[in-house]
């Protein structure tokens, strides 16, 4: 069975348990990113009370911060900062039970240039490797963002696979909004691809649409899944309640899901 997750809302964290009880589902924890909750102990510890008074589920991942976290830049302040968010969201990782947590790759596509490049795939091995076997009790995803194509991602996975808590975020949005086809990415990708976001779109814009709701090609996703990424888990990552619910019924009346 496929392991899939939701976000949870806390303003409507009743019918979310609900839907994951019905599902059995996962949560993907999203309250978590935002830096002036992660440096407020109080705030911090209060909403980690909040969710630990539920019966949450087994399975849990959460989204680590990912504004302006760019542990590759040249500036040494602003790397201590990427560090700092980074080791915080390991820190709530553990404190909430979660297997994984996802960060951006944060790749800048307007600096193309051949040596950029080969820097910014030669400092994140060294970084990540770092925070890879420092941390060897969580799983960590880097995630596609403003990735133009699969190819650098593809290279940085080949050096940290030999970590076995290492793996790739494929967001299939976002890869449909890049300029190579998304079954080219999961196709180059699928080996290292241990989870998955998914939403829809209207092809110009990461609107985080239910499932369903845009233009994005569904078939191409579960061609992509059965052939080259079988067996990573899935987040439906929309917002609402109705979203929530709307792409679980496309997913189950389209056959990707069991009913």
């Amino acid at each position: 069975m496929k392991q899939v997750l939701i976000i949870p809302d806390r303003a409507h964290l009743k019918e979310c348990l609900e839907l994951k009880k019905r599902h059995n589902l996962g949560f993907e924890y999203n309250d978590f990113f935002i830096p002036d909750i992660l440096d407020d102990e109080n705030q911090l510890r209060d909403i980690l009370v909040e969710y630990k008074r539920e019966e949450l589920p087994q399975y849990c991942t959460i989204h680590g911060a990912f504004f302006d976290v760019i542990p590759f830049s040249p500036d040494k302040r602003i790397r201590e900062i990427a560090d700092l968010r980074i080791q915080q969201s390991l820190d709530v990782a553990r404190r909430i039970g979660a297997k994984a947590v996802v960060f951006h790759t944060n790749y800048d596509p307007f600096l193309n240039t051949e040596s950029y490049i080969r820097s910014w795939i030669d400092i994140n091995e060294k970084y990540w490797s770092r925070v890879l076997e420092g941390n060897m009790d969580i799983n960590i995803y880097l995630e596609n963002m403003f990735d133009t194509t699969p190819d650098i991602m593809s290279e940085l996975s080949e050096r940290l696979c030999k970590h076995k808590n290492y793996g790739v975020c494929f967001d299939f949005a976002h890869a449909s909004l890049s300029k190579v086809q998304p079954e080219i990415w999961a196709q180059k990708l699928g080996r290292y691809v241990k989870h998955i976001h998914i939403n829809d779109n209207d092809g110009i814009s990461d609107l985080h649409l239910a499932w369903g709701d845009g233009v994005l090609d569904r078939s191409k996703f579960y061609e992509s899944y059965d052939k080259y990424m079988k067996g990573a888990s899935i987040l439906i990552e929309t917002s609402s309640m109705e979203n929530k619910i709307r792409s679980l019924e496309v997913l189950k009346k389209e056959g990707f899901l069991e009913n």
